[in-house]
């Protein structure tokens, strides 16, 4: 059964049950002025948007190494070896969604990658390199 809370103070007075549920996977939310707020267990999350969202990364090799790329997205990195530029993509991933939490996630261009964002966010770097590979 979701839990719903009419007001922050009413979420903030039950947060541990708040908390606990999520964690259990019921929907939580709390409502405010402006919208709802929704607290969801990160792993959850994590499997759905990794699921929903594919990277469609390409990964190209030349005289040079090797370069992936995200195709939909302004996110490269290049290496000597496959591994290394999947180092460097994860690496250029993590700047990504740092600049966008300072100031890419008000340019029209880049507000859509919420979800990129938590992907990103809420994994580890062998999630990401395994979100990349598809595997």
């Amino acid at each position: 059964m979701a839990l719903i809370y009419d007001t922050v103070a009413e979420g903030r007075k039950h947060f541990s049950d708040a908390l606990r549920a999520a964690g259990e996977g019921q929907p939580v939310t709390v409502l405010r002025s402006g919208g709802a707020i929704v607290l969801l267990d990160g792993t959850a999350l994590l499997g759905f948007i990794a699921k929903a969202t594919p990277s469609n990364a390409v990964i190209a090799q030349d005289e040079h190494g090797y370069s992936v790329y995200l195709p939909d997205k302004p996110i490269a990195a290049d290496g000597a070896t496959i591994d290394e530029a999947l180092d460097q993509m994860v690496e250029a991933l993590r700047t990504y969604a740092a600049a966008w939490h300072e100031v890419l996630r008000q340019a029209p261009n880049h507000a859509d990658n919420w979800g990129l964002i938590q992907l990103i966010e809420l994994s580890d770097d062998d999630q990401l390199r395994n979100w990349l590979t598809g595997g």
